[in-house]
């Protein structure tokens, strides 16, 4: 039986918490995600003590090299739970460089159909900012859709604009 481990890290943008079993990170999230399955009556880790091992220990500090402006991939193995269709769209947000934005219909043109089905994907990615689904607008230039609210997606996406010194945003806000 796997253990599940805990780190939090405080950041910019709130605090942060990383869950690893012993071979992989299965979780990147806001304080506001762990309030919110609170109210669904799914376990609340905000009340539990930091229980590290050292993938979260990894997890924490190349996630606060990434918000200190010095790393901009990460390492550590990540594995989350979803089905082989979920598997795959969260494996192309792994694509979208650092800095760069894509829209839903670009980020979805492989299977136009399934656009709807691959923003719903999209939605489900449990690694924030690892797997950066922050990265993903809508095609107009605005910023849709984030569980982590859209003033963090657009800090995210702004901070990571400045660090590739990409020079000022095409995103509406």
């Amino acid at each position: 039986m796997q253990h599940t481990f805990t780190s939090f890290i405080e950041t910019p943008i709130g605090k942060v918490t990383i869950l690893a079993d012993d071979d992989f990170v299965s979780e990147v999230s806001f304080d506001e995600r762990l309030k919110n399955d609170a109210k669904k009556g799914l376990k609340n880790l905000e009340s539990e003590v930091q229980h590290p091992n050292k993938l979260t220990a990894i997890a924490a500090a190349q996630l606060q090299e990434y918000f200190a402006g010095i790393r901009s991939q990460f390492t550590f193995p990540i594995r989350q739970r979803g089905t082989d269709f979920q598997q795959e769209v969260w494996q192309k947000l792994l694509e979208i460089p650092f800095g760069q934005t894509t829209s839903y219909a670009k980020f979805s043109s492989h299977k136009p159909l399934a656009i709807r089905a691959i923003a719903a994907a999209n939605g489900k990615n449990n690694v924030a900012i690892v797997v950066p689904c922050h990265r993903v607008i809508g095609s107009n230039g605005k910023l849709v859709g984030y569980a982590g609210g859209l003033w963090r997606k657009q800090w995210l996406l702004l901070h990571e604009r400045k660090i590739a010194q990409l020079g000022q945003s095409e995103l509406e806000f």
